[in-house]
Protein backbone atom coordinates (compact mmCIF):
# COMPACT_ATOMS: atom_id res chain seq x y z
CA UNK A 1 0.00 0.00 0.00
CA UNK A 2 1.90 3.14 -0.80
CA UNK A 3 0.29 5.63 0.96
CA UNK A 4 1.83 6.24 3.93
CA UNK A 5 -0.02 9.41 5.36
CA UNK A 6 -2.78 11.99 5.11
CA UNK A 7 -3.12 14.51 7.15
CA UNK A 8 -5.87 18.19 6.97
CA UNK A 9 -4.62 21.38 8.70
CA UNK A 10 -7.37 23.27 9.98
CA UNK A 11 -5.17 26.59 10.46
CA UNK A 12 -3.37 26.23 7.16
CA UNK A 13 -6.66 25.29 4.98
CA UNK A 14 -4.50 21.86 3.18
CA UNK A 15 -4.86 18.20 3.13
CA UNK A 16 -1.29 16.69 1.98
CA UNK A 17 -1.19 12.64 0.80
CA UNK A 18 1.95 11.16 1.00
CA UNK A 19 2.83 8.17 -0.94
CA UNK A 20 6.16 5.79 -1.18
CA UNK A 21 6.75 4.03 -4.48
CA UNK A 22 9.23 1.22 -5.50
CA UNK A 23 9.34 2.78 -9.11
CA UNK A 24 11.90 5.40 -10.11
CA UNK A 25 10.83 9.47 -10.47
CA UNK A 26 10.36 9.03 -14.20
CA UNK A 27 7.65 6.30 -14.02
CA UNK A 28 6.06 7.98 -11.45
CA UNK A 29 5.68 11.16 -13.31
CA UNK A 30 4.37 9.59 -16.58
CA UNK A 31 1.97 8.05 -14.83
CA UNK A 32 0.80 10.74 -13.38
CA UNK A 33 0.72 13.16 -16.95
CA UNK A 34 -0.42 9.78 -19.50
CA UNK A 35 -4.35 10.12 -19.62
CA UNK A 36 -4.25 6.16 -20.24
CA UNK A 37 -1.73 5.44 -17.24
CA UNK A 38 -4.39 8.18 -14.63
CA UNK A 39 -7.18 6.14 -15.37
CA UNK A 40 -6.08 3.24 -13.63
CA UNK A 41 -6.06 4.76 -10.53
CA UNK A 42 -7.50 8.36 -9.97
CA UNK A 43 -10.94 7.09 -9.13
CA UNK A 44 -11.43 4.92 -6.04
CA UNK A 45 -12.33 1.08 -7.01
CA UNK A 46 -15.73 1.24 -8.05
CA UNK A 47 -15.24 4.36 -9.49
CA UNK A 48 -12.49 4.37 -12.12
CA UNK A 49 -11.92 7.58 -14.06
CA UNK A 50 -12.18 8.39 -18.09
CA UNK A 51 -10.26 11.19 -19.30
CA UNK A 52 -11.87 12.93 -21.73
CA UNK A 53 -9.35 15.60 -22.36
CA UNK A 54 -6.16 16.14 -21.32
CA UNK A 55 -4.14 19.42 -22.59
CA UNK A 56 -0.66 19.33 -20.31
CA UNK A 57 0.38 22.42 -20.90
CA UNK A 58 0.48 25.66 -18.60
CA UNK A 59 -3.26 27.30 -19.46
CA UNK A 60 -4.39 24.26 -20.86
CA UNK A 61 -6.98 21.83 -18.78
CA UNK A 62 -8.04 18.55 -17.93
CA UNK A 63 -11.64 16.90 -18.23
CA UNK A 64 -12.29 13.69 -16.66
CA UNK A 65 -15.38 11.79 -14.89
CA UNK A 66 -15.82 9.17 -12.95
CA UNK A 67 -18.08 6.20 -13.32
CA UNK A 68 -19.93 4.33 -10.24
CA UNK A 69 -21.49 0.47 -11.02
CA UNK A 70 -24.91 2.13 -11.06
CA UNK A 71 -23.65 4.50 -13.77
CA UNK A 72 -24.16 7.49 -11.93
CA UNK A 73 -21.06 9.72 -12.61
CA UNK A 74 -19.28 12.81 -10.99
CA UNK A 75 -16.90 15.00 -13.01
CA UNK A 76 -13.74 17.19 -12.74
CA UNK A 77 -11.67 19.66 -14.56
CA UNK A 78 -8.36 20.49 -14.00
CA UNK A 79 -6.67 23.92 -15.31
CA UNK A 80 -2.96 23.23 -15.37
CA UNK A 81 -1.03 26.42 -13.46
CA UNK A 82 2.49 25.47 -14.06
CA UNK A 83 4.70 22.19 -14.66
CA UNK A 84 7.93 21.54 -13.87
CA UNK A 85 8.65 19.23 -16.13
CA UNK A 86 9.85 16.12 -14.55
CA UNK A 87 9.57 17.25 -11.20
CA UNK A 88 5.94 18.34 -10.56
CA UNK A 89 3.10 20.31 -11.64
CA UNK A 90 0.22 22.43 -10.39
CA UNK A 91 -3.62 22.20 -11.12
CA UNK A 92 -6.86 24.39 -10.16
CA UNK A 93 -9.24 21.23 -9.35
CA UNK A 94 -12.86 22.02 -9.55
CA UNK A 95 -16.16 20.03 -9.61
CA UNK A 96 -17.48 20.04 -13.00
CA UNK A 97 -21.31 19.95 -14.92
CA UNK A 98 -21.85 17.53 -17.63
CA UNK A 99 -20.55 20.04 -19.76
CA UNK A 100 -17.26 20.48 -18.02
CA UNK A 101 -17.55 23.98 -16.55
CA UNK A 102 -17.08 24.02 -12.77
CA UNK A 103 -19.78 24.08 -10.29
CA UNK A 104 -20.21 26.69 -7.88
CA UNK A 105 -21.95 25.20 -5.33
CA UNK A 106 -18.64 23.22 -4.65
CA UNK A 107 -15.03 24.02 -3.88
CA UNK A 108 -12.69 24.71 -6.63
CA UNK A 109 -9.06 23.98 -4.68
CA UNK A 110 -5.13 24.34 -5.95
CA UNK A 111 -3.28 21.15 -6.17
CA UNK A 112 0.39 20.71 -6.15
CA UNK A 113 1.46 17.29 -6.84
CA UNK A 114 5.53 16.95 -6.35
CA UNK A 115 7.60 13.70 -7.28
CA UNK A 116 11.06 12.95 -5.43
CA UNK A 117 13.89 10.08 -5.40
CA UNK A 118 14.18 8.35 -2.39
CA UNK A 119 16.04 5.19 -1.53
CA UNK A 120 13.75 3.01 -2.02
CA UNK A 121 11.96 4.55 -5.70
CA UNK A 122 10.03 7.81 -4.94
CA UNK A 123 7.80 10.25 -3.20
CA UNK A 124 4.70 11.60 -4.02
CA UNK A 125 3.44 15.24 -1.97
CA UNK A 126 -0.16 16.38 -2.76
CA UNK A 127 -0.98 18.75 -1.20
CA UNK A 128 -4.89 20.28 -1.92
CA UNK A 129 -5.39 24.19 -0.92
CA UNK A 130 -8.56 25.46 -0.02
CA UNK A 131 -9.95 28.81 0.11
CA UNK A 132 -11.79 28.18 3.62
CA UNK A 133 -11.95 26.23 6.46
CA UNK A 134 -15.59 25.19 5.38
CA UNK A 135 -14.38 24.07 1.67
CA UNK A 136 -11.90 22.07 3.55
CA UNK A 137 -14.75 20.22 5.77
CA UNK A 138 -16.82 20.05 2.83
CA UNK A 139 -15.05 17.95 0.71
CA UNK A 140 -13.60 15.88 3.91
CA UNK A 141 -17.64 15.00 4.69
CA UNK A 142 -17.86 14.14 1.34
CA UNK A 143 -14.97 11.13 2.04
CA UNK A 144 -12.32 12.87 0.13
CA UNK A 145 -9.70 11.34 2.45
CA UNK A 146 -10.53 7.17 2.04
CA UNK A 147 -11.75 7.89 -1.18
CA UNK A 148 -7.94 9.42 -2.25
CA UNK A 149 -6.13 6.26 0.36
CA UNK A 150 -8.10 3.85 -1.78
CA UNK A 151 -7.50 5.54 -5.31
CA UNK A 152 -3.45 5.99 -4.76
CA UNK A 153 -2.97 2.56 -3.13
CA UNK A 154 -3.78 1.31 -6.44
CA UNK A 155 -0.61 3.06 -7.74
CA UNK A 156 1.91 -0.24 -7.00
CA UNK A 157 0.39 -1.82 -9.71
CA UNK A 158 -0.08 0.59 -12.36
CA UNK A 159 3.80 1.14 -11.77
CA UNK A 160 4.69 -2.09 -12.18
CA UNK A 161 5.30 -4.50 -16.09
CA UNK A 162 2.04 -6.47 -15.61
CA UNK A 163 4.20 -10.12 -17.10
CA UNK A 164 6.40 -9.19 -14.35
CA UNK A 165 3.88 -8.42 -11.60
CA UNK A 166 1.98 -11.63 -12.75
CA UNK A 167 4.54 -14.14 -12.33
CA UNK A 168 3.48 -16.91 -9.41
CA UNK A 169 0.60 -15.04 -8.01
CA UNK A 170 -2.42 -16.38 -10.12
CA UNK A 171 -5.77 -15.19 -8.36
CA UNK A 172 -5.58 -12.74 -5.79
CA UNK A 173 -8.31 -11.48 -3.00
CA UNK A 174 -8.02 -8.19 -1.25
CA UNK A 175 -10.51 -7.41 1.42
CA UNK A 176 -11.27 -3.64 0.90
CA UNK A 177 -13.57 -3.12 3.31
CA UNK A 178 -16.32 -5.13 5.69
CA UNK A 179 -18.64 -5.33 2.20
CA UNK A 180 -16.04 -5.26 -0.42
CA UNK A 181 -13.47 -7.79 -2.55
CA UNK A 182 -11.10 -6.87 -4.93
CA UNK A 183 -9.79 -10.11 -7.20
CA UNK A 184 -7.41 -9.14 -10.13
CA UNK A 185 -5.77 -12.62 -12.12
CA UNK A 186 -3.49 -11.17 -15.24
CA UNK A 187 -4.93 -13.54 -18.15
CA UNK A 188 -2.57 -14.13 -20.96
CA UNK A 189 -4.74 -12.82 -24.18
CA UNK A 190 -6.00 -9.88 -25.66
CA UNK A 191 -8.80 -7.74 -23.45
CA UNK A 192 -11.14 -8.01 -26.82
CA UNK A 193 -11.63 -11.81 -27.17
CA UNK A 194 -11.77 -11.92 -22.65
CA UNK A 195 -14.44 -9.62 -23.20
CA UNK A 196 -16.16 -12.08 -25.86
CA UNK A 197 -15.29 -15.12 -23.27
CA UNK A 198 -17.59 -13.70 -20.84
CA UNK A 199 -20.34 -12.94 -23.11
CA UNK A 200 -20.43 -15.43 -26.08
CA UNK A 201 -22.20 -19.03 -24.60
CA UNK A 202 -19.64 -21.05 -27.08
CA UNK A 203 -16.86 -19.59 -25.30
CA UNK A 204 -18.47 -19.03 -21.82
CA UNK A 205 -18.82 -23.38 -21.89
CA UNK A 206 -15.49 -23.46 -22.49
CA UNK A 207 -14.26 -22.05 -19.18
CA UNK A 208 -16.54 -21.21 -16.83
CA UNK A 209 -16.62 -24.32 -15.41
CA UNK A 210 -14.92 -23.83 -11.87
CA UNK A 211 -13.07 -26.97 -10.22
CA UNK A 212 -12.64 -30.06 -12.86
CA UNK A 213 -15.70 -32.50 -12.95
CA UNK A 214 -18.23 -29.74 -13.60
CA UNK A 215 -20.27 -28.82 -16.34
CA UNK A 216 -22.03 -25.64 -17.50
CA UNK A 217 -25.91 -26.64 -18.54
CA UNK A 218 -27.00 -23.09 -18.40
CA UNK A 219 -25.65 -20.13 -20.52
CA UNK A 220 -27.96 -17.25 -20.85
CA UNK A 221 -25.56 -14.33 -21.13
CA UNK A 222 -27.00 -10.64 -20.88
CA UNK A 223 -25.55 -7.80 -23.41
CA UNK A 224 -27.13 -5.05 -22.66
CA UNK A 225 -28.03 -2.59 -19.64
CA UNK A 226 -31.78 -4.04 -17.90
CA UNK A 227 -31.17 -7.35 -19.12
CA UNK A 228 -30.83 -10.47 -17.13
CA UNK A 229 -28.53 -13.47 -17.31
CA UNK A 230 -28.44 -16.75 -15.48
CA UNK A 231 -25.77 -19.43 -15.13
CA UNK A 232 -25.98 -22.96 -13.95
CA UNK A 233 -23.50 -25.56 -13.14
CA UNK A 234 -23.76 -29.41 -12.29
CA UNK A 235 -21.16 -32.19 -11.28
CA UNK A 236 -20.57 -34.51 -13.99
CA UNK A 237 -23.18 -37.72 -13.50
CA UNK A 238 -24.86 -36.20 -10.49
CA UNK A 239 -28.27 -33.59 -11.53
CA UNK A 240 -28.81 -33.13 -8.06
CA UNK A 241 -26.12 -31.00 -7.44
CA UNK A 242 -27.05 -28.75 -9.67
CA UNK A 243 -27.36 -24.59 -9.07
CA UNK A 244 -26.94 -21.38 -10.37
CA UNK A 245 -26.69 -17.65 -10.09
CA UNK A 246 -28.65 -14.74 -12.17
CA UNK A 247 -28.84 -10.82 -12.12
CA UNK A 248 -29.28 -7.84 -13.91
CA UNK A 249 -26.68 -5.85 -15.84
CA UNK A 250 -26.55 -1.86 -14.56
CA UNK A 251 -23.65 -1.12 -17.00
CA UNK A 252 -21.78 -1.79 -19.98
CA UNK A 253 -18.83 -0.20 -21.42
CA UNK A 254 -17.64 -2.62 -24.02
CA UNK A 255 -15.02 -3.93 -23.72
CA UNK A 256 -13.78 -2.23 -21.05
CA UNK A 257 -16.09 -2.49 -17.89
CA UNK A 258 -19.43 -4.34 -17.25
CA UNK A 259 -21.82 -4.09 -13.21
CA UNK A 260 -24.03 -6.87 -12.62
CA UNK A 261 -25.92 -7.98 -9.79
CA UNK A 262 -25.87 -11.55 -8.70
CA UNK A 263 -27.78 -13.78 -6.52
CA UNK A 264 -28.57 -17.79 -6.19
CA UNK A 265 -30.73 -18.62 -8.80
CA UNK A 266 -34.34 -18.59 -8.00
CA UNK A 267 -33.23 -17.43 -4.53
CA UNK A 268 -35.23 -13.91 -2.80
CA UNK A 269 -31.58 -13.77 -0.93
CA UNK A 270 -29.52 -10.94 -1.14
CA UNK A 271 -27.61 -10.24 -4.21
CA UNK A 272 -24.07 -8.67 -4.72
CA UNK A 273 -22.91 -6.09 -7.01
CA UNK A 274 -20.26 -7.40 -8.97
CA UNK A 275 -18.07 -4.95 -11.33
CA UNK A 276 -15.93 -6.31 -14.06
CA UNK A 277 -12.84 -4.38 -15.40
CA UNK A 278 -10.22 -5.64 -17.84
CA UNK A 279 -7.51 -3.44 -19.04
CA UNK A 280 -4.87 -4.63 -21.85
CA UNK A 281 -1.17 -4.34 -21.67
CA UNK A 282 1.35 -5.45 -24.29
CA UNK A 283 -1.01 -8.41 -24.97
CA UNK A 284 -1.96 -9.38 -21.62
CA UNK A 285 -4.68 -8.17 -19.86
CA UNK A 286 -5.44 -7.15 -15.91
CA UNK A 287 -8.91 -8.30 -14.74
CA UNK A 288 -10.45 -6.99 -11.47
CA UNK A 289 -13.44 -8.20 -10.40
CA UNK A 290 -15.01 -5.61 -7.48
CA UNK A 291 -17.42 -7.38 -5.98
CA UNK A 292 -19.69 -5.59 -3.15
CA UNK A 293 -21.79 -8.10 -0.73
CA UNK A 294 -24.77 -6.78 1.67
CA UNK A 295 -22.62 -7.44 4.30
CA UNK A 296 -19.69 -9.04 6.29
CA UNK A 297 -21.13 -12.19 7.34
CA UNK A 298 -22.39 -12.85 3.94
CA UNK A 299 -19.03 -11.90 2.29
CA UNK A 300 -16.94 -14.39 4.42
CA UNK A 301 -19.81 -17.35 3.97
CA UNK A 302 -19.02 -16.78 0.42
CA UNK A 303 -15.29 -16.91 0.94
CA UNK A 304 -15.03 -19.27 2.78
CA UNK A 305 -16.57 -21.85 -0.11
CA UNK A 306 -13.06 -22.14 -2.21
CA UNK A 307 -14.49 -18.83 -4.50
CA UNK A 308 -10.94 -17.97 -4.84
CA UNK A 309 -10.11 -21.55 -5.92
CA UNK A 310 -12.72 -21.98 -8.25
CA UNK A 311 -12.41 -19.03 -10.30
CA UNK A 312 -8.01 -19.98 -10.24
CA UNK A 313 -9.03 -23.09 -12.50
CA UNK A 314 -11.34 -21.40 -14.30
CA UNK A 315 -9.13 -18.53 -15.47
CA UNK A 316 -6.23 -20.99 -16.10
CA UNK A 317 -8.82 -22.74 -18.10
CA UNK A 318 -9.60 -19.71 -20.18
CA UNK A 319 -6.05 -19.31 -20.86
CA UNK A 320 -5.72 -22.71 -21.88
CA UNK A 321 -8.96 -23.54 -23.22
CA UNK A 322 -9.93 -20.47 -25.15
CA UNK A 323 -7.08 -17.97 -25.51
CA UNK A 324 -4.28 -20.39 -26.75
CA UNK A 325 -6.25 -21.57 -29.50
Amino acid sequence: MPVTDITTDAENLTMTLTADVAAPVDRLWRAFTQPAQLERFWGPPGWPATFTSFDFTVGGHAQYEMTSPQGEKSRGRWEFLAIDEGSGFEVLDAFADEHGEPMAEFPAMRMTFRFDETGDGSRLSNVTHFTSAEALEQVVAMGAIEGSRLAMNQLDLVLQDLRAWSQGRGTEVELLDDTHVRITRLIAGPRDLVWRAHHEPELLKKWMLGPDGWSMTVVEPATEVGQSYRNGWEQDGAPETAFGFEGEVLLIDAPRREVSTERMAGSEGPSTTNDLQLYEEDGVTLLTLLIEYPDKETRDMILATGMADGMEASYARLESEVLAG
